[in-house]
């Protein structure tokens, strides 16, 4: 090989690291968003939805050096080990699901954008698709995100019912339907906004179990027509830092209730932020992620072609045990259903 080609490929061999230091620059950062309030650097914390591509391309470029024989390797992979956390609750090797107890109960979470009113999806019947993807799951739990009032008598089949809507019209907002009796229901009404935070109190087998059915504060995000000009980029970022800011000040509020709940609980959810998130280290705490115990794969949940993001999950008491878990693969609304099956004792 000439001098000039050696040189050639130092000079390439010093550009790619140099992109290597940045990225695994970055993916450092990022792990210390979970202990960064929004409010106090908002712009920062939208870094925690890229987590995945920082992950991603510092596995690459571990790979690219590993193969190139060139300890360079290192940066990454020890950026990797430190966040070693991260990137298992990025991606779960399949485990088998374990037998459930006989006092357990299935819960199923799903953000059905009302059900496709409005025809974001071009396709027939999406409504009535919905309606019998639950019915055919059948879980004890179903929490529904972005309900549409049209469609509370499709879940007539199920006795026990918490609907909040919100708005000047009371069309949409949340609802709990339930095949365990309710004895107690509540909202949490999160101030300038339609998105809010309700629960149930059920019995089964003679202990008192609360459901909470939480909506964080949407990012309102439209891949397909969002115009990502370096202008419009600037307006997105200033949105997406607002949001997350509302999202702190709603888990305040609905960690206010929480702590006035004597019961143990389980979270079903929306929380439009990932498990790299501020918020979400603060509403789970303790709790068991039900993905991160009995999932598989990289769990996505929101429609969004780049990168794998989940953003809705089951949360549970740290004494219940996850038999089983599942996210669905259905398109019939921007998010994609999860559904767990849980041990109570």
């Amino acid at each position: 090989m000439s001098d000039k080609k050696k040189k050639r490929l130092r000079i390439l061999s010093r550009i790619i690291f140099f992109l290597n230091s940045v990225f695994a620059a970055l993916l450092l950062l990022s792990y210390t968003l979970p202990y960064v309030a929004p409010k106090s650097f908002p712009t920062l914390s939208v870094l925690s939805l890229l987590v995945p591509v920082f992950i991603i391309i510092n596995f690459i470029f571990m790979l690219f050096w590993i193969l190139s024989v060139r300890k360079q390797f290192l940066l990454s992979f020890i950026v990797l080990i430190l966040g070693y956390t991260h990137t298992t609750s990025m991606y779960k090797f399949s485990s088998s699901p374990t037998k459930p107890s006989g006092n357990s109960l299935s819960v199923m979470s799903y953000n059905v954008r009302l059900f496709n009113i409005y025809n974001w999806i071009k396709e027939s019947n999406i409504d009535q698709k919905i309606i019998d993807l639950v019915h055919t799951t059948s879980p004890k739990i179903i929490a529904f995100q972005e309900f549409h009032k049209n469609q509370k008598e499709a879940f007539s089949s199920y006795p026990y019912q918490h609907v909040a809507l919100r708005g000047t019209k009371k069309k949409v907002g949340q609802a709990i339907f339930s095949k365990v009796p309710i004895i107690n229901k509540g909202s949490i009404d999160f101030p300038k906004t339609s998105n809010n935070a309700i629960y149930i109190d059920i019995v089964q087998n003679n202990d008192t179990i609360r459901i909470y059915n939480l909506h964080l504060q949407s990012l309102r995000i439209d891949h397909k027509n969002e115009e990502f000009s370096q202008k419009n980029s600037e307006r997105l970022l200033k949105r997406m830092a607002t949001a997350f800011k509302m999202q702190q000040s709603q888990v305040d509020l609905f960690e206010a209730n929480r702590k006035n709940c004597n019961y143990k609980t389980i979270i079903l959810g929306d929380f439009n932020n990932s498990q790299f998130s501020y918020v979400y280290k603060k509403i789970k705490g303790d709790m068991k992620d039900a993905f991160s115990e009995a999932g598989s794969g990289f769990g996505k949940t929101w429609e969004f072609p780049y990168f794998p993001l989940r953003i809705d999950f089951i949360l549970t008491d740290p004494s219940f045990t996850i038999s089983s878990f599942k996210t669905f693969t259905e398109h019939y609304s921007d998010h994609f259903p999860i559904y767990s099956v849980i041990s109570l004792d």
